[in-house]
C-alpha cells in the first residue's frame, strides 16, 4: 500500500464514493489498495475544504475571531471619541 501518489481526482472519486455509502469503506480500501487511516484523513480533509468554501475561504474560528475584532476595534474607535471630547471639555472648563 505503500509508495502510490494519488491525483486530487482520485482521491475525490474514492472519497465520493464512501460518502455515498453503497459501499462499505472497507470495501473500497481493499479495491483501491489503501488503508482505510488513509481513506479518512482524505475524507476529513475534503470536509473541512467543504466547510471553509462555505464560510467564503474563511475557517469559522477565524471568521469569529475576525468578527471579534471588527467589535473591539470600534469600541477602540468609541473610545477614542470620548477621549477628545473630555480633553476638549477639560480645555474649556479650564478657560473660564
Amino acid at each position: 500500500m505503500k509508495g502510490r501518489r494519488w491525483s486530487a481526482e482520485e482521491k475525490l472519486a474514492i472519497v465520493l464514493e464512501g460518502i455515498k455509502g453503497t459501499k462499505p469503506v472497507a470495501a473500497i480500501c481493499r479495491e483501491h489498495q489503501i488503508a482505510q487511516t488513509q481513506y479518512y484523513q482524505w475524507r476529513d480533509r475534503f470536509l473541512e475544504g467543504g466547510k471553509r468554501a462555505l464560510t467564503n475561504g474563511i475557517p469559522a474560528t477565524e471568521e469569529a475571531l475576525r468578527r471579534e475584532i471588527e467589535k473591539l476595534e470600534r469600541l477602540i474607535g468609541k473610545q477614542a471619541v470620548a477621549i477628545e471630547l473630555l480633553k476638549e471639555t477639560d480645555e474649556l472648563v479650564g478657560k473660564r
